[in-house]
């Protein structure tokens, strides 16, 4: 059972820094875009929710 634990882990960075690495076609979108969208979402409708409904 020790061997096991003691044995060495597969690359794991095989190919997934070259697939990263690669372009795709599409537009691209900002990370910070993708994030404060939803959460302004939130926002709005809680600001909905406190001031206008009885």
């Amino acid at each position: 059972m020790a061997d096991k634990k003691s044995a060495p882990l597969p690359a794991s960075s095989g190919g997934l820094m070259r697939f990263f690495e690669d372009e795709t076609k599409g537009f691209r979108v900002d990370p910070r875009i993708v994030v404060s969208i939803p959460i302004s979402l939130i926002s709005i409708s809680w600001v909905i929710d406190i001031f206008l409904a009885p």
